[in-house]
């Protein structure tokens, strides 16, 4: 049996992961109903598909807690020690789980997006909500990679930190938090906040759609859309670099 399919039985085999997956879509998908459901004509007429993702970044950071929790639990209840046991190559068998979490939060982002996309044009019926641009497909399809790159990210800091609490409050806080506050840095502040990874994971969405929506001012990105998500897959690859090392060099 492959280190993919064993970290997948292991996944699967808790209720967290499925909780998790659920809430993720549910959360995108009625944040999507609740704000195209009560426009009025003018606002249906003017909404474009941007409005239909509100919940993402919330169910991103579900979709993240999940992934950390597959690692930090395995630390906490102290079956890591067998899976090293079983597989003395930790970076492959750590590399193998990485791969299933992120897949599965890539999926759950796919779902999440066009689950929402779809809610949105049931209720907002007027309005034009065709997916035409290469940003209006980035804006969905990319959630996907938005998601699984934010996976391999919270594994990262799960395997660093070990323990759930803290590692669900830094995937918490940092996104969400963090990025913010290094705005309020007098003079550096702002361009500071452009190189924040999880800043250019929503400048790779954002780029492109409505001004009014969106706040698409091209000032606002450091890098263009590809680039940047180039960026945030660059954070991804050495976080979990210098994790891997970590539980390579440390006791289990």
């Amino acid at each position: 049996m492959s280190v993919i399919q064993v970290e997948r039985i292991k996944l699967f085999s808790t209720r967290s992961p499925w909780w998790c997956m659920v809430v993720a879509a549910v959360l995108t998908i009625g944040f999507a109903a609740l704000t195209t459901a009560f426009l009025n004509s003018t606002e249906e007429q003017q909404a474009t598909i941007f409005i239909t993702q509100p919940g993402v970044q919330i169910s991103q950071m579900v979709m993240m807690v999940m992934a950390a929790l597959a690692v930090t639990t395995e630390y906490r209840f102290g079956t890591i020690r067998t899976s090293f046991q079983a597989v003395p190559q930790r970076t492959a068998l750590l590399l193998g789980k990485t791969a299933v979490v992120s897949f599965l939060a890539g999926v759950i982002g796919l779902i999440a997006a066009f689950g929402g996309w779809l809610v949105g044009s049931l209720f907002a019926g007027s309005a034009d909500l065709a997916i035409d641009t290469a940003a209006e497909w980035r804006l969905l399809a990319g959630e996907g990679l938005v998601f699984a790159l934010s996976a391999v990210i919270a594994v990262a800091v799960g395997i660093l930190i070990r323990q759930s609490a803290g590692a669900i409050a830094i995937l918490i806080l940092w996104p969400l938090l963090l990025e913010n506050l290094v705005q309020l840095i007098p003079k550096v502040g702002d361009d500071l906040n452009k190189w924040a990874p999880f800043s250019n994971a929503s400048s790779f969405i954002n780029q492109g759609q409505d001004a009014g929506l969106a706040g698409d001012v091209g000032s606002n990105y450091a890098l263009g859309p590809w680039w940047a998500l180039l960026y945030f897959a660059g954070w991804a690859a050495v976080l979990l670099t210098i994790a891997l090392f970590s539980a390579s060099k440390r006791d289990a």
